[in-house]
């Protein structure tokens, strides 16, 4: 009996032993699969294994491996562009050369993923161990490394194809949000071209001007072949064999040149220096392009001034009696539906008249008053002389028929200085003499010339103003992408401005606007436009323009209205959404790209040009197109 416990006792001691040799066992094959680095880390962290799985012990692994042997530079130039992203390095000060090569940014993509996902499992495996239930570590850990895996295979096979050749990326950013997308980067070979001529420009400059060595030659002879292959083709597809080989006799002579010159950070500084010498040049560029788009936007086009010009020689034709518009007597009947128009432009003036006419259901209560310059009244008179508005009454007026303007205001509105002319100009200033210009009339609608009335606007007049002189379509909405502060084109530095006014308070627009001229005369409004207007002469109060001097005529004066009766932004925003043009009652191309030029924003300019008629006999002798 005692010989049998002696058995059984030798046997469960040689299965204690069994169960505690295998693991340390099991433990070192692992540790042969791990970097000397990784392995120091490992078993200082013994204690963990544990609670660690197979998938984790690898993602460890690659982590310390990452910190050691990828030493990415500080900065990655690719297309003309600077890229920065955080390096894996503990000193974070070395830089080396990044050539751009697509092989490199994988495999940096890669690491950032699985850092991040090693990071993530060790906070979950610690949550669990502070009392979570098995089957649930069990299910995560195995989700998790399921993932991993997935993950590794897709990146292996992205970087296999770009060494093989075979690949359609060209760049791949560290964003962890695309790890389970697929890459999609088109012509490859084109972007990789211009890499290299980037590097080729780089390395010749590291050469002495007057050397004549046998890298030099080669170098400049492939960035002429491949600048010739890039000015043939614009896409992969285009690409002919011979261009696919001299891209591959670039890498050639760019491997040699790098074995010449292993500075890396004269690389990076080169590269900084043409960043900067580039980033300069293309901010020189836009400066120029604006200053081209704001005298673009100033010029009369060569077919307007040639029917401005048509239209005048054709009105002094005319006898006297024969410039005469009809029904005059409707011109101070208050009963009806008054709009006015200041423009100096012809053909804008008619499309404003001929929207407004087509969207009426009442046409024959319409009156337009259209005052021009001096120099372009002869030619809008004329048009509408030989294109009358249906049922509608037009009225015609020269500013120099308004002798209290030229004579009591003309001092003050001279001294307003700006590039740009229009700002200051009489007839853009007339908009608050709106009383005296129309001293018979008790309400009034002011529209733009560069506007085009889509909806029927008889309902305008009906709105309620509460007491409100003007009734405008509000721009002070945070949400949108037309948000104007008073603090944008008004100086609230200034103490008299501060103590006047809101900067919170809500601006609004010109361009459609309801005026009640008998709450204007009752308040008195000029004489405040008068008193500002001589004060910002005085001193810096406003940017040029008419608007902020609105907003402050008009301070607690203004009625909003619904949004659908003004939709701006057409002049300069590409980005305004078509359901809100199609359902507004008026459109306006504010900004520098009027329909009327060349410049103007093509997805808008069928709204104005329908309204053109391009068939007239003048439009086509000047040459006037859609």
């Amino acid at each position: 009996m005692k010989h049998f416990r002696r058995c059984v006792r030798s046997f469960l001691l040689l299965l204690l032993c069994v169960s505690v040799l295998i693991p340390i066992i099991f433990v070192t094959i692992k540790l042969k699969h791990l970097s000397p680095i990784g392995r120091k880390e490992f078993v200082e962290d013994l204690s963990a294994i544990k609670y660690r799985t197979d998938a984790a012990l690898r993602l460890n692994a690659i982590e310390q491996e990452a910190r050691e042997d990828l030493k990415g530079p500080k900065e990655v130039i690719y297309e003309d562009r600077v890229v920065n992203y955080s390096s894996n390095e503990d000193s974070g000060t070395q830089e080396s050369e990044n050539d751009g090569d697509i092989t490199d940014l994988l495999e940096s993509n890669e690491t950032n993923h699985e850092r991040e996902e090693a990071q993530q499992f060790h906070q979950r495996e610690i949550s669990l161990m502070t009392g979570e239930k098995e089957q649930s570590h069990l299910t995560t850990v195995e989700r998790d490394h399921n993932a991993h895996s997935q993950y590794r295979r897709m990146i292996d096979k992205k970087i296999k194809e770009v060494k093989d050749g075979h690949s359609n990326q060209t760049r791949v950013w560290p964003d962890h949000s695309l790890r389970s997308q697929s890459y999609k980067v088109t012509d490859v070979n084109i972007t990789k071209m211009k890499d290299l001529m980037i590097r080729a420009k780089v390395y010749l400059n590291f050469a002495p001007p007057d050397s004549k060595s046998r890298l030099v030659k080669d170098l400049k002879q492939r960035i002429r072949e491949v600048g010739r292959a890039l000015s043939q083709a614009t896409k992969d597809s285009r690409l002919s064999e011979s261009s696919v080989q001299k891209l591959e006799k670039m890498e050639a002579t760019l491997s040699k040149a790098s074995l010449v010159y292993p500075d890396c950070s004269a690389m990076v500084s080169k590269l900084r220096a043409m960043t900067q010498n580039t980033e300069e040049l293309v901010r020189a560029q836009k400066n120029q392009a604006a200053y081209l788009v704001r005298l673009a936007g100033r010029t009369t086009p060569k077919g307007l001034h040639c029917l401005s010009m048509r239209l005048t020689a054709e009105y002094f034709a005319l006898q006297p009696e024969e410039r005469q518009l009809p029904n005059q007597q409707k011109f101070q009947d208050a009963e009806l539906y008054h709009y006015a128009v200041f423009s100096d432009n012809v053909l804008a003036c008619a499309v404003v008249v001929n929207s407004t006419i087509s969207a009426a259901m009442e046409s024959e209560k319409i009156v337009f008053h259209v005052v021009a310059d001096s120099l372009n009244f002869p030619a809008i008179s004329m048009w509408f002389l030989l294109n009358p508005p249906g049922k509608a009454t037009i009225q015609i007026q020269s500013i120099d028929d308004f002798e209290w303007l030229s004579t009591k205001y003309n001092i003050t509105l001279k001294k307003q200085s700006s590039s740009d002319p229009r700002y200051g100009s009489e007839l853009n200033h007339l908009r608050f003499y709106l009383p005296d210009v129309f001293p018979a009339l008790d309400k009034i609608v002011l529209l733009d010339h560069d506007v085009v009335v889509q909806g029927d606007l008889t309902e305008l007049w009906s709105v309620n103003m509460k007491g409100k002189v003007n009734g405008a379509v509000e721009t002070c909405n945070e949400s949108e992408a037309l948000l104007r502060r008073m603090d944008m084109l008004i100086n609230f530095s200034d103490p008299l401005v501060a103590k006047s006014f809101n900067v919170n308070a809500c601006t609004w627009a010109f361009g459609m606007n309801l005026f009640d001229l008998q709450e204007w005369r009752k308040k008195n409004l000029n004489s405040v436009y008068h008193k500002y207007l001589q004060l910002g002469n005085e001193r810096s109060l406003w940017q040029a323009g008419s608007l902020p001097l609105g907003w402050i005529t008009f301070y607690n004066q203004t009625m909003a209205l619904d949004r659908r009766w003004h939709v701006l932004g057409l002049g300069y925003d590409s980005a305004v959404r078509r359901a809100d043009i199609e359902q507004a009652a008026v459109i306006h191309y504010d900004g520098v790209t009027k329909p009327w030029l060349d410049i103007a924003i093509r997805r808008y300019k069928g709204y104005w040009t329908k309204y053109v008629k391009y068939d007239h006999p003048y439009l086509q002798q000047c040459n006037i197109q859609e």
